[in-house]
Order: structure tokens, then sequence, then C-alpha cells
């Protein structure tokens, strides 16, 4: 079992930037592959970014591609998405997740992502 918390989350303006962190439990992080997604109110969950278990490669949706980074510490447990020129349509709760299957393909779907954190709000001002 693993446990993720999400922290990092906040009130911004356009143009912001903020980093999300994620912390995971045990001690078998470094053998998954994560993620980020996103749900903004009305919509339904949606991919952003993903990085292997190795750290490479990494992925992102076309809509964050190029503003945001993902990237992982597993000395530290820990997952993280730079987020740069924040827009108001980023406004959403973004959960980590983690796949445990060590699969060399990173999934853009949600069904691969077995263990997911409670969420952390990011909202951007315009």
């Amino acid at each position: 079992q693993v446990q993720l918390v999400e922290s990092g989350g906040g009130l911004v303006q356009a143009g912001d930037s903020l980093r999300l962190s994620c912390a995971a439990s045990g001690r078998t992080f470094s053998s998954y592959s994560m993620a980020w997604f996103r749900q903004a109110p009305g919509k339904e969950r949606e991919f952003v970014a993903a990085i292997r278990w190795s750290g490479a490669p990494t992925y992102y949706a076309d809509y964050v591609k190029g503003r945001s980074t993902i990237s992982r510490d597993n000395a530290k447990n820990t997952v993280y998405l730079q987020m740069n020129s924040l827009k108001p349509e980023d406004t959403a709760v973004y959960y980590c997740a983690a796949d445990p299957s060590r699969r060399l393909d990173l999934s853009r779907g949600s069904l691969r992502y077995v263990y997911w954190g409670q969420g952390t709000q990011v909202t951007v001002s315009s």
C-alpha cells in the first residue's frame, strides 16, 4: 500500500509559478511510474504529466507542455510538478498518482494508476 500526499497548491495570479510536491510513503516509490492529473469544476479529470520509475522519459499534455516540468527525487520519495506561466484555465484540483506495474511505457489514462493522493487546489486568477 502506498500513500500519496500532495502539497504546494494555492492562489496565484496569471503568469505566476507554482511547484507542487507529492510525497509517497513506502519503500517501493522508486519502482513506480508517477503522474499528475487535474480536475476542474464540472469537468472530467485529465492527464497533466507523467514520469517513468527510472526518471525518464516524461510525457506532458499539450496544454501544459513547455510550461511545466515533472521530476522526481527517489531518495526523498517525492515527485514534483513545476508549473510556470500559469493561466486561469489551469485552475483545478491537482492529483498525483502512482502506477506500480513497472511497464516501460507511460500511461496518459488513469486506469493504470492504482494509488492516488487527496489532491491540492490550484487557483489562478486573471
